[in-house]
């Protein structure tokens, strides 16, 4: 098991730095918000995102230690502040400082990044996987062959693994591993040289020269495997470097490709097998409570959500639904479990301590169309998971105000769609005068139909039902008397204000 200090060395000194050390292993990462009870266990990194005080820092730490946890991260002043400090000695918790400049949500994946490598490195040793290694220590390998620091990226630019010494480099490399991918300007200064054209035309090494903004020299090799190309390796070099030395650098490329091939290929059955555990879950059959254990879900009260994006393109829908997904879980601290059935995503959450965060980021979402079932108990959420599609439903149909619906807060709009659903197949909407008036709607073009739908749903507010109309209230009352003349309604008989009530819906809801 990895230790803090040992995820600090793989972070780098340009991001992160031990205050106070500790000897717990690490697990999991975990994101701490004010006004919230974090769910922390022992050997998690806790960071305190929305920590600002010296004294909440202070009590962050004292609850953290009580639960185990393995480190507390703060930025600066309060990770070196003295209540801090004390409350860290006295509990064994570690504390490590966070750059002021480093992104929270950028933090989080590359310390799972990193915690992921630990979990390669613990598979490496064991028999038949030996020389297999993981990512950072292979770019320290590649690093040491090259004597430069060194990033290897996958083919859309992103950074899976960094080298040390990165603190020798400049901004454009900083930038890359705090973000955790090439900066799009910095991608496209590279792209106008050509680089990414001849990555893809397999050279063995490309030499880009300094450029005038101060970007240092790189060496770059392409990471090639049966034709496909995986990845890169960037290196950032005083200078050229000599055929001898760019060769060795390139003879490392192979070993990496291997390796980016078997953690894919690890990631790929890991996914299947979570997919697998959750859609058990979901559907309420077979071992349920083994697929919970599995999934090491809570036994407190769930909700399941069903995610989609609006587009028309449905090869892309994948790739935005999963896009979506790491942005709105990048602040939610424990990452549900998630899986995609049928082009939607679905996931699992605690309804306490995870829907709440994640509720807010959805609602922030401008191209997320969400449903989300009520709480249930976490073997019994079939229920739910058919209560999150009908929610989705009725947002896909804009019968809900905005693109986040959950089923039990948005009860009366599902029991209106319900009832709808269930009178259209009767054609109950043709019986009456409401046809006739609809009639004389679409051949005059006056609005008798919307009218008295607005009348009804402002019982004895007109000034209301004249708003939804955006007409005067003496043109809606102008309007109840024309289209009583021309139908007859007796508008004062209960069971006519509701029979028609149930029509106007039908045609609106189902």
């Amino acid at each position: 098991m990895i230790t803090v200090q040992g995820v600090v060395d793989r972070v780098g000194p340009t991001l992160l730095r031990t205050v106070l050390p500790g000897e717990r292993g690490v697990t999991d990462v975990v994101i701490a918000e004010m006004g919230r009870r974090t769910h922390v266990a022992g050997g998690d990194l806790v960071l305190g995102v929305t920590v600002n005080a010296a004294g909440k820092a202070a009590e962050l730490v004292d609850y953290c230690g009580a639960h185990g946890a393995a480190a507390v991260l703060l930025k600066p002043p309060l990770a070196a502040s003295a209540g801090v400090l004390t409350a860290a000695r006295d509990t064994g918790t570690a504390i490590v400082e966070v750059h002021n400049a480093t992104a929270w949500a950028q933090l989080v994946w590359l310390l799972r990044t990193v915690l992921d490598a630990a979990v390669d490195d613990e598979y490496a040793t064991e028999p038949g996987n030996q020389g297999l290694g993981d990512l950072f220590r292979l770019a320290d390998a590649a690093a040491a062959v090259v004597d430069a620091p060194v990033t290897i990226e996958d083919a859309n630019s992103r950074v899976l693994a960094y080298s040390a010494r990165q603190d020798r480099t400049d901004p454009a490399r900083v930038s890359t591993i705090m973000g955790r991918r090439v900066p799009d300007d910095v991608l496209a200064r590279f792209r106008s040289r050509g680089v990414f054209r001849d990555l893809s035309r397999g050279r063995a090494t490309i030499f880009v020269p300094a450029q005038q903004d101060g970007t240092l020299p790189r060496l770059i090799v392409p990471i090639r495997m049966g034709g496909e190309l995986l990845g890169s390796m960037w290196a950032v070099v005083p200078g050229p470097v000599s055929d001898e030395r760019a060769a060795a650098f390139a003879d490392t490329a192979p070993v990496v490709a291997l390796h980016l091939l078997r953690r894919r290929a690890l990631a790929d059955a890991e996914r299947r097998r979570s997919a697998e555990l959750v859609r058990t879950v979901l559907e309420g059959k077979g071992s349920v409570r083994l697929a919970v254990a599995e999934l090491d879900l809570e036994d407190e009260p769930h909700r399941v959500v069903a995610i989609d994006v609006e587009t028309t393109d449905a090869l892309d829908a994948e790739g935005l639904r999963l896009a979506l997904w790491e942005r709105i879980t990048a602040g939610v601290g424990r990452r549900p479990a998630v899986t995609d059935l049928h082009g939607i995503l679905y996931a699992i959450v605690p309804d306490q301590a995870g829907w709440p965060a994640l509720s807010e980021a959805l609602r922030n979402e401008t191209g997320a169309l969400v449903g989300a079932g009520s709480p249930a108990e976490i073997t019994e959420l079939a229920e739910s998971r058919a209560q999150a599609e009908e929610a989705l439903g009725l947002v896909r149909a804009r019968l809900v105000n905005g693109h986040v619906a959950t089923h039990d807060e948005a009860w009366p709009v599902v029991a209106l769609h319900r009832v709808a659903a269930a009178a259209a197949p009767a054609n109950a909407a043709d019986l009456g005068p409401l046809s006739m008036l609809r009639v004389h709607d679409e051949q005059t073009g006056s609005a008798y139909v919307d009218t008295l739908y607005e009348w009804l749903r402002h019982p004895g507010d007109p000034k209301a039902a004249a708003r939804a109309l955006n007409i005067h209230t003496n043109t809606l009352r102008y309007r109840m008397t024309r289209l009583i003349e021309l139908t007859g309604l007796d508008l004062d008989n209960p069971d006519v204000r509701l029979a028609v009530t149930v029509q106007l819906a039908t045609t609106r809801w189902a």
